[in-house]
């Protein structure tokens, strides 16, 4: 039980939205499947948590390098059932690599602290130690987006820890992710730490997150399906970690390097094809550049090839399913229903393709330029005028995951960055941006807590004291 689907139900096929080809397929978990992950994490979350510190190191270094071997592998796989780009996707397993060694290093560095106690008067002979202990059993749901990725993000450190995972894969493309998991049983995983459920959220993660024998959930989603998973948690204080939506602001002064600026943000919103959480979704532009920096956005995307992402030379592939594609030009044509001028693109193409599309002088009122989140290759043109203006728009959205600000006047830089309400700002680069040590995660309806080398320990575990009587 180390790896693979627990159980046989009903099969769920996977296929590839670049050509319609069947993929592969998984066995859905039904109740009695989930019953017994749930018994059997129970019992391995005090094996693991009882497993010394250099035993885990060993075995998460032992499966960092399984996933080096299994490279190209893993990452051909999610290619064919995600649509991604393969330079994306083999992006996405060099991550767990590095996460996986990372948080085996940082495992052994989770230690207590002491405290004599005479700073207070009675306690003088009173010595006060402290340790870190695993929370117990954690639910990790990932989406379709950066289904290798986020698995890496959450499950690397909810081991390193201490604690044992059961993962719920997303539907549109598991078949990475089962393959990952099996890799844990050749690196000595104890049976039962992680395990694998297959199946749509409501039907599968939807059952276990508000069952007591999960002591943790973490998400990586919609602001919907995290709303509704912090309220099934809250039942019985599971501790709940939430990545959710984002709207990210790229800002963009007069007094920029406009063609930087451009670049970046072209790059900054067609990774994986448009769907991702912290791509710069909202392209916030002085009105004196608008246009110049409009055209700059024309010719760069004039040079985007979509197609079948296994092609050479193919920089943009398709969304996840065709429903995807329906929903980026709905929301398109709401959009310029709402008073925007469409400049390139905008009709969705055969299948799951959404070409490149850039839409100008779109209202600063106008949804897409608060909360409407476009999960697509959509360029939005909001002008303004005054750096209170800038402000104004891209802090009314309900969500604050990362943003960007392009100025050569540092000194404004600074400012705006302090002002911005999210979680990460990046200077004069596009917001597209994580590196494994920043505490990744955002404001308001973003989410709740960070992941990130230097935070996911701590927040993984609990914290107990023990106070030594009378021993000085």
């Amino acid at each position: 039980m180390g790896g693979g689907a627990i159980g046989v139900a009903t099969l769920l096929r996977i296929d590839n939205p670049a050509t319609g080809a069947t993929v592969g397929e998984v066995a859905v978990a039904g109740p009695d499947e989930i019953e017994k992950a749930l018994e059997v994490g129970t019992r391995a979350k005090r094996v693991w948590a009882q497993t010394p510190v250099h035993a885990r190191y060993d075995i998460l270094v032992r499966y960092s390098q399984l996933l080096t071997r299994h490279r190209q592998r893993l990452a051909d796989l999610l290619t064919a059932e995600s649509g991604k780009l393969t330079a994306e996707t083999l992006g996405e397993v060099d991550t767990g690599t590095r996460l996986f060694q990372g948080y085996a290093e940082r495992a052994k560095t989770l230690h207590g602290d002491s405290f004599p106690l005479d700073v207070q008067a009675g306690l003088e002979h009173d010595l006060l130690i402290t340790r870190r202990e695993p929370l117990g059993l954690m639910l990790a749901i990932i989406p379709f987006n950066f289904p290798v990725d986020v698995f890496s993000h959450k499950v690397a450190p909810a081991l390193a820890a201490g604690n044992a995972v059961i993962v719920c894969p997303p539907p549109d493309d598991p078949l990475a992710v089962n393959e990952a998991v099996r890799l844990f049983d050749e690196a000595g995983l104890p049976p039962g730490v992680v395990q694998v459920l297959n199946g749509p959220g409501p039907d599968v993660a939807g059952r276990m997150t508000g069952d007591p024998r999960v002591d943790a959930i973490s998400l990586t989603g919609s602001t919907r399906t995290g709303i509704t998973v912090a309220e099934s948690g809250a039942r019985h204080l599971a501790r709940t970690f939430l990545e959710l939506g984002g709207n990210d602001a790229l800002i963009v002064f007069a007094d920029a390097d406009l063609e930087l600026a451009a670049r970046e943000a072209v790059g900054g919103r067609l990774l994986a094809n448009g769907q991702c959480c912290c791509a710069n979704k909202r392209l916030i532009v002085e009105r004196s550049v608008a246009a110049d920096f409009g055209d700059l956005l024309v010719e760069a995307l004039r040079g985007v090839r979509m197609g079948n992402p296994a092609e050479t030379g193919v920089n943009l592939g398709p969304l996840i399913k065709g429903a995807a594609a329906e929903r980026v030009e709905a929301q398109v044509q709401q959009t310029l229903a709402q008073g925007a001028r469409l400049r390139l693109g905008g009709s969705r193409g055969e299948g799951s393709y959404f070409p490149p599309t850039l839409l100008e002088g779109v209202p600063a009122e106008a949804d897409i330029a608060a909360d409407m989140e476009v999960f697509g290759p959509v360029f939005p043109l909001i002008p303004f005028d005054t750096e209170a203006d800038a402000l104004a728009v891209a802090n009314r959205s309900v969500y604050g995951l990362n943003g960007s600000v392009f100025t050569r006047d540092m000194a404004r830089a600074v400012r705006v960055s302090f002002a911005l309400e999210c979680g990460l700002v990046s200077v004069n680069r596009s917001g597209l941006y994580r590196p494994d040590l920043a505490g990744f995660g955002g404001y308001k309806l973003s989410g709740l807590g960070r992941e990130g080398l230097a935070y996911s320990l701590e927040q993984l575990t609990q914290l107990k004291s023990v106070a030594l009587r009378d021993v000085l």
